[in-house]
């Protein structure tokens, strides 16, 4: 569980791919103490294993099913990665629960300066977008952001302040780079039980 807060920006090292499987290095000093092998780190917002501690970073394995629904398949050397250590017990909720299950690819369509603040507008998953609302709960890249507003066709717009566009990479991408979401999870139980109760009849 993580809350969407990023602790620090890594870089992806050593990428290497085999038939099912992607394996890479990520550089990240400031969130190695404490990490053990088994633990899990939000890559980007993917929950993800370490496999491996280095002196100044750890390795990671992502099979298919992540490849096939996040963005970890375009890293290359160089990458920069938003990086969150799993929450521990008494830990403070500052973000919003984040499960670190990217529900799909986003696109940022445009970031805009307003005053002191970036105005970002991003594409979603349609499932993602049928279960977001105004004001409510978004995860970009691991980043826990709030809603500004819905736009048409799937969109969504959001506000960054200056700390978190210079602590995360959402400062560095360009439109059209794509971003890992994830929807808020109240929303995607409410999305679910009145499915079923639709299906129902009720």
């Amino acid at each position: 569980m993580f809350s969407g807060i990023v602790e620090s920006i890594g870089q992806v090292r050593e990428v290497a791919d085999f038939e099912t499987t992607r394996r890479f290095r990520v550089e990240a000093p400031e969130v190695t103490p404490g990490l053990g092998s088994g633990d899990s780190v939000a890559v980007d917002g993917a929950c993800l294993t370490v496999t491996e501690l280095h002196e100044d970073g750890f390795s990671v394995d992502v099979i298919g099913t992540t490849l096939d629904r996040t963005i970890a398949g375009s890293y290359v050397d160089g990458s920069h990665v938003n990086l969150e250590r799993a929450l521990r017990v008494g830990d403070s909720l500052d973000g919003h629960i984040v499960q670190g299950h990217v529900d799909g690819v986003g696109n940022l369509i445009q970031s805009v300066k307003s005053g002191e603040f970036w105005i970002m507008d991003f594409t979603l998953p349609f499932d993602v977008f049928a279960e977001t609302i105004d004001h409510g709960s978004i995860t970009l890249n691991g980043v826990s952001l709030t809603v500004s507003e819905l736009l048409p066709e799937t969109g969504v717009r959001v506000g960054v302040i200056p700390f978190t566009h210079a602590h995360t990479n959402l400062g560095t991408i360009e439109p059209g780079s794509a971003v890992n979401v994830e929807g808020d999870l109240i929303g995607k139980y409410v999305g679910r039980i009145l499915a079923q109760r639709a299906n129902k009849g009720v």
